[in-house]
């Protein structure tokens, strides 16, 4: 009996114990609750409310390119994108995916893999760069670009046979082409942002860019792009628990990217391009006497350039391409075009980036070499056929011989064989020690004074520097390349080694390094390993014409915003000055008014009005081992530089003659042997000191007209 009342007691005890518990979770729950809803309503309701909004990003229209006229160079055009809501796109089972995608692959021109793989997050498992998606998860991701109008409007009006898929308008980019222009090399182009450009913007904290933005790859687009791009806004939508949009929820407006002015002048830029155009295509219905076969002709370019300033005027390269070849993305087969050798690398642009011997044009500044080291404008030198160094015979051009002559009239006649003597004599006296590398050189150095062996400093991105074969230059070489020539040369001969390249490993393994005096005979006028670009050569040019300034060329002129103000004007700016006596500036310049009415240009010019248009010239023709010449033509007056190059082209003037005087003629307004400068391409024949007007109603004016030439003077 009394064990029976001791567990009824501890039976109570345990239920009492019990009903404490369940009080104490009970009292928590709603302590809990309160809080939740009371003292943190507000902080809750907020944050939910914040889940259910996704921001979208709304690109920002990207700012216009014009030229120093206000001409559009580069626009903004709409076209049709269709994207795919990868949310929506989840919810379907995966039959009616695979018929969706099936859809959007028959109506946009894709195959149903490659719409897969667009739709893939950059970063995940299976991501292609450059085909991915690298915006935001949230966000419909676009698959197909330029799309027919019809198609975008049957996406729109069947929406049951393609949820998920959206049609809308995306602005791209434009080129309008003023006076027939191309300017492919100069204008650039653009492509979607990588994940590590991305991740790197943001942590530089850079708000303009963001996972679908595209950016500059190249030309003007890339070196002002910070410029362009604008600033992206966002787009706040509500969607539901399964993520489908439900409404907007507010929106930040995009902000459309600045202006950007050019000193280009489409109008000259047009002609310019023909001219180009038409020498290659000419050229390679010649005949080429020294090699038997018609003239390759395989690239050229040229360069107008204001001599006091050194912003581009007009700047134009051959092969080319269509720039709209990017817009909406580019194939593999139009991507391996550019980069073809086949097709003569059309995306390598021949003003900034190509490399060649410069011949003839070379002697102006191997005659300031001479002049300011020992010689005079009283020197006297013969002009002889040949030049003999060691047992080999260095020829004049044609074998040509005109006597004793001055340093003018060897730049008149392109005599080489006066400027061999120059270059063996420094040797002999300076440099006879074939090892030395430090030995002076002072044909070397008023070389590097005039900027060649570096880059300009031109805004353009990839510009190259060029090459001043010297004896630093050939040392390193040889050091580079000994392991491999003497790796030839200490094998037996096969057949596929010839006899030439077996005997030059073997001659380069053992004195590869040595400067001869055929390497200084060779440096004197032009050929050998020393390398130009057309840019360089036009730079050093106007340095001639403007007592020795050597200028940054620039091509980007100012900065405007969307209103109209200019936010930001680019001054010329100097980078180099050749310290050279104004008497010997004086002098060339003499000589080379020579050249064009006496001399190797003079034929091409009968008719020209000289004495209003006083044109400098020096032509030449660099011969290229396993090719043919490459032909030069550079050219001054005090307003501008012509520079014109056409590669395995033949002469100078027989080449570029005629295109470079029609260039003349376009600056100056030139018709029928008389100067009018109300025909000039650009007003008064003289660039404009002013920028465009832009007004508020969109249009551009273009700036007001200076005084002509002839009214100046």
């Amino acid at each position: 009996m009394a064990a029976s009342a001791e567990g009824s007691r501890r039976s109570r005890l345990r239920l009492v114990v019990i009903q404490v518990l369940v009080l104490s979770l009970f009292a928590t729950l709603l302590a809990r609750l309160y809080y939740i809803q009371v003292v943190s309503g507000e902080q809750y309701t907020a944050q939910a409310a914040s889940q259910s909004v996704r921001e979208i990003v709304v690109q920002p229209q990207r700012g216009l390119i014009v030229d120093a006229q206000g001409r559009p160079l580069v626009t903004n055009r709409t076209t049709w994108v269709l994207s795919i809501d990868r949310t929506v796109l989840g919810k379907l089972t995966e039959r009616q995916q695979d018929v969706l995608l099936g859809r959007v692959g028959e109506i946009s021109g894709l195959r149903v893999p490659q719409v897969r793989k667009r739709l893939v997050t950059c970063g995940e498992s299976g991501s292609i760069p450059g085909v991915c998606w690298n915006g935001s998860p949230y966000q419909p991701v676009p698959v197909a670009s330029e799309v027919p109008q019809e198609v975008a409007l049957r996406v729109l009006e069947q929406p049951e046979d393609f949820p998920a898929v959206l049609a809308e308008q995306q602005s791209v980019r434009n080129y309008p082409r003023p006076h027939g222009t191309n300017l492919a090399h100069v204008l650039g182009y653009l492509s979607p942002i990588t994940e590590e450009e991305f991740a790197l913007a943001t942590a530089d904290g850079d708000d303009s860019l963001n996972g679908a933005s595209v950016v500059g790859r190249a030309g003007v687009e890339k070196q002002y792009d910070k410029w362009l791009r604008g600033m992206p806004g966002y787009r706040r939508v509500a969607v539901d628990s399964m993520g489908r949009v439900l409404g907007d929820s507010g929106e930040v407006n995009a902000e459309p990217g600045n202006t950007l002015v050019t000193t280009i002048d489409a109008k000259v830029q047009g002609v310019v391009e023909r001219e180009l155009a038409n020498t290659l295509a000419k050229a390679r219905t010649e005949f080429d006497e020294v090699t038997g076969r018609p003239y390759v002709a395989d690239s050229g370019a040229v360069v107008v350039m204001e001599t006091r300033t050194g912003r581009i005027v007009s700047m134009a390269s051959q092969p080319t391409y269509d720039p709209e070849v990017w817009v909406g993305g580019i194939t593999k087969k139009q991507l391996a075009r550019l980069y073809s050798e086949a097709a003569g690398t059309p995306l390598l642009g021949r003003a900034t980036q190509g490399q060649f011997a410069p011949g003839s044009t070379w002697k102006p500044f191997m005659t300031a070499g001479a002049l300011t080291h020992g010689y005079s404008t009283d020197t006297r030198l013969n002009c002889s056929p040949t030049f003999r160094v060691g047992n080999r015979d260095f020829k004049n051009y044609e074998s040509g011989a005109h006597g004793y002559v001055g340093f003018d009239k060897a730049l008149e006649v392109s005599c080489n064989t006066f400027f061999y003597r120059i270059g063996f004599d420094y040797w002999q006296r300076f440099g006879s020690d074939v090892a030395d590398v430090d030995a002076k050189d002072p044909l070397v150095e008023e070389a590097k004074d005039f900027g060649f062996g570096s880059s300009t400093g031109i805004d353009l991105p990839g510009e190259a520097s060029g090459r001043i074969a010297d004896r630093k230059w050939k040392r390193s070489y040889y050091d580079s390349m000994k392991d491999f020539y003497c790796g030839i040369a200490d094998a037996p001969q096969d057949a596929d080694t010839s006899d030439f390249v077996y005997k030059f490993a073997r001659e380069f393994c053992i004195e590869g390094f040595a400067y001869r005096a055929g390497d200084a005979v060779n440096f004197a006028i032009g050929q050998g390993d020393t390398i130009i670009t057309p840019l360089q050569l036009a730079r050093a040019y106007a340095a001639l014409a403007n007592g020795g300034t050597l200028w940054a060329p620039r091509i980007g002129r100012a900065i405007v915003d969307p209103a109209g103000e200019v936010v930001r004007e680019f001054a010329p700016r100097k980078n180099g000055t050749v310290d050279l006596p104004k008497g010997v500036f004086d002098y060339i310049d003499n000589a080379l008014t020579g050249v064009s009415t006496r001399g190797t240009m003079s034929w091409k010019l009968i008719g020209f009005p000289l004495d209003d248009v006083r044109i400098r010239a020096k032509t030449g023709s660099a011969e290229v081992y396993g090719k043919q010449s490459t032909s030069w033509l550079a050219t001054y007056t005090e307003d501008y530089v012509v520079v014109m190059m056409v590669s395995q082209g033949g002469t100078g003037s027989g080449r570029n003659g005629d295109s470079v005087r029609r260039i003349y003629e376009a600056l100056y307004g030139v018709q029928d042997g008389v100067v009018k400068p109300e025909k000039a391409a650009i007003p008064g024949s003289v660039p404009p000191s002013s920028l465009p007007t832009f007004t508020k109603d969109g249009s551009i004016l273009p700036p007001a007209t200076r005084a002509s030439r002839k009214d100046r003077r």
